[in-house]
């Protein structure tokens, strides 16, 4: 029987989602002719394999498939500029251009808007996609506002806020009106200046344009904004506008947490 095409996956992505290796190493493997599939060695990068139906050996020790799930996660470093979207109808800069069309069939994990710049996750598995979205994983964020940051506002982040009018802030074809924000997870201001301000904080949630729409209820304007680490994944010297697939670690502990998610 013919495998799918949908059913398959490239060799050194399945190698390295299921073993001790990296995706480097993988490649390193195979094209020192140490990994076989069903029995025979195989050395050509490029090769695909069916992760449910074929046996992938590396120094004749059998490589068995992970829950039954293969998945890729890539962390990307968002400039300023790009618009998270596959198309924009007025022709501005999308992440796609950047990206490449391999990572077409990517999606991303929540937004950053046009004018935000950091960690973006994203995956080409919608079920990934959908329990990073929505989970309360901590998102950490720098920023740096039009002002001075009053008591009012430091108490708004300890205890949270809700807002029958949460427009402000907001894209002006948002339909979202009223918004309710809970408690930062933790903050810290580091500068506090009548110009400006910059704080670093941390929210469990991704709200439209959440941030934004709560210091402009304080008539703070933010003018940067980066998020610098999802769920633990943070940006590791990555360059703005480079992409690189997640750590060991950093997928060992997405699939634990999403394995307690389920």
């Amino acid at each position: 029987m013919e495998n799918n095409k949908n059913d398959l996956t490239r060799l050194n992505k399945f190698i390295s989602h299921n073993s001790k290796f990296s995706r480097r190493e993988a490649d390193k493997v195979i094209a020192e002719g140490r990994v076989k599939i069903n029995k025979k060695v195989v050395d050509n990068l490029a090769t695909q394999v069916d992760p449910r139906n074929d046996l992938v050996m590396i120094d004749d020790k059998v490589i068995k498939l992970d829950d039954g799930k293969t998945y890729t996660v890539i962390v990307y470093n968002k400039p300023k500029g790009e618009l998270v979207t596959k198309n924009d109808p007025r022709g501005r800069r999308i992440i796609y251009d950047t990206l490449g069309k391999k990572y077409l069939h990517f999606r991303p994990v929540g937004r950053l808007d046009y004018s935000s710049e950091g960690v973006l996750l994203l995956s080409d598995s919608i079920d990934i996609v959908n329990g990073l979205m929505h989970s309360p994983l901590e998102r950490t964020y720098k920023i740096k506002v039009d002002g001075p940051i009053s008591k009012t506002l430091e108490m708004a982040m300890q205890e949270g806020l809700e807002l029958e009018d949460a427009k402000i802030g907001g894209h002006a074809h948002s339909k979202i009106v009223s918004m309710n924000f809970k408690p930062f997870a933790a903050y810290q201001i580091l500068t506090n200046g009548d110009k400006f301000s910059k704080l670093k904080v941390i929210i469990t949630e991704g709200k439209n344009r959440e941030l934004r729409r709560f210091f402009a209820h304080f008539s703070l304007e933010i003018m940067d904004l980066k998020r610098v680490d999802y769920g633990g994944v943070s940006l590791n010297n990555l360059p703005t506008g480079k992409s690189r697939f997640l750590s060991k670690d950093e997928y060992k502990n997405l699939r634990s947490y999403l394995k307690d998610n389920e």
